[in-house]
């Protein structure tokens, strides 16, 4: 392009089509496949990396001291994704592989398999079918950074790194407990996770290695290492305690494994705020505009300022607002389609608040082409909404505006001239809240993608979520 005649007036349906189809993500995970495999050939293989689309399957290592529970979350994980498990043992115990034959039979002499035949029976086993279907998990590997390395040599790059911590004290207590069911693999505790079916009990067995002082060696070995992996996954690492319940840690875990990492895609915020009148929306789209340099698109503001500046837009608005009447979806729809059309929307992004208010709104911004790319449900709680608004005050002499509870006034003779605002009494606030939870399962059906927060916090703490879920890309909804 003639770069004289910049900025170029983009469309914007073409941005949109990008993010929503991630054609960045696309292109960047194929030409990443490319420089790893080098294929003498690379029209075809690109094509053929398309046609497997499998760009997000689970691809995820989980590491741990012994004890940790790693196992057991893996298998959870593995079941809940859908995906495979790989741990050391199942790839030497596989029947029809060659390598995997040679590696029993060094692991029956020697005790250990080499990091390079271990490594190519990973890269083996994730080279089949399912695992390039379905993903993997890998379990307890890497043990060293020298396996780190080669796995990554190999171009077998996961998405998700977890390492479980938990103190040495916790980890020995554990492991003195642990038994094995050899028939299902499945690893059970004497005292936090016994089985309830006495068949089950019955055939549990003490793996070995298990002792006190065996543990000890093995933690120690383990904290050598580790240290030494985890600089090699800078920012796909996670660490979860595990000095808790099990459940919880899987939660955690899989919240983690389904988010994804963020991109460097061209990305342009187009956010919308929903919630009950008083829940802060004003202020947290204030604050996103500050800081991203978004258009702060408030649709109110809209259209008592095409009033007051006489647009012919404004001079149909006029006799609603004299008759306190509503004004008809289909003329707000235009003045929002006006403002949202404009360059600095287009280019910036935008935050709106204050419409939809319903679902026929909602379809009809939809209808126009303006649909948010993020969406954020605040919910605060009717009593802390009424504190919000019912105790605001303004003084008539200077215009300032005042709360009881949070911002009183200076003094007794200003408090004396205070006024409210008749739409701040308890009856119509409570009456604007139930217009909006009137609407509000069916805004969250249209908008199924939202992101729900408390925003019965502290402003900052709110726009710290709402932040997170701009930059960071939405979760993988997995069943």
């Amino acid at each position: 392009m003639d770069a004289t005649t910049a900025p170029h007036f983009i469309p914007p349906e073409m941005p949109q089509y990008g993010e929503e189809n991630h054609i960045f993500e696309m292109m960047q995970n194929m030409l990443e496949q490319v420089l790893i495999h080098q294929p003498q050939d690379p029209i075809p293989f690109m094509i053929e990396h398309l046609r497997r689309n499998n760009d997000n399957v689970p691809k995820i290592v989980i590491l741990g001291p012994p004890a940790s529970g790693k196992t057991t979350i893996a298998m959870w994980l593995c079941k809940h994704l859908n995906s495979n498990l790989l741990t050391k043992e199942n790839l030497v115990e596989r029947e029809f592989s060659v390598l995997s034959m040679e590696a029993r039979e060094y692991y029956n002499v020697y005790k250990t398999i080499p990091n390079a035949m271990l490594i190519h029976l990973i890269q083996e086993r994730m080279n089949e079918e399912d695992c390039i279907r379905k993903g993997w998990i890998l379990d307890g590997i890497p043990e060293t950074r020298e396996q780190a390395l080669m796995i990554q040599t190999q171009g077998l790059a996961p998405r998700h790194v977890i390492v479980l911590n938990a103190p040495d004290t916790v980890l020995i207590e554990r492991n003195l407990g642990k038994r094995i069911d050899p028939v299902t693999g499945e690893v059970y505790h004497t005292t936090f996770d016994w089985p309830p079916e006495p068949e089950i009990q019955n055939r549990l067995v003490e793996p070995d290695g298990i002792s006190e002082l065996e543990t000890a060696q093995k933690l120690m070995n383990y904290h050598r290492n580790i240290m030494r992996i985890l600089p090699t996954y800078p920012k796909i690492l996670k660490t979860i305690s595990a000095d808790q319940p099990c459940v919880d840690v899987f939660y955690q875990a899989l919240t983690y494994v389904q988010a994804g990492h963020r991109c460097n895609a061209p990305f342009t915020p187009k956010v919308l705020l929903l919630g009950p009148t008083g829940s802060g929306k004003k202020l947290q789209a204030a604050l996103l505009a500050q800081k991203y340099d978004l258009v702060n698109v408030c649709c109110g503001k809209l259209l008592k300022e095409a009033v007051a500046d006489k647009t012919p837009f404004g001079v149909v608005i006029r006799p609603f607002f004299e008759k306190q009447m509503a004004v008809p979806d289909s003329i707000i729809m235009k003045v929002l389609d006006q403002r949202l059309s404009q360059r600095d929307c287009i280019e910036k992004g935008w935050v709106l608040h204050g419409f939809p208010r319903d679902l026929d709104q909602a379809r009809m911004m939809n209808s126009v082409g303006h649909n948010p790319n993020r969406v954020f449900f605040l919910n605060v709680p009717l009593d802390s909404i009424l504190e919000r608004l019912t105790l605001r005050r303004t003084d008539p002499v200077t215009g300032e505006r005042y709360h009881l509870m949070y911002k009183p006034p200076p003094t007794m003779e200003v408090q004396a001239r205070l006024l409210q605002n008749p739409k701040d009494s308890e009856d119509q606030v409570k009456l604007r809240i139930d217009l909006f939870y009137q609407n509000c399962e069916e805004l969250e059906q249209f908008y199924e993608k939202a992101i729900t927060l408390n925003g019965d916090q502290d402003p900052y703490t709110v726009f710290e979520y709402i932040e997170s879920g701009i930059i960071n890309p939405l979760p993988e909804k997995l069943a």
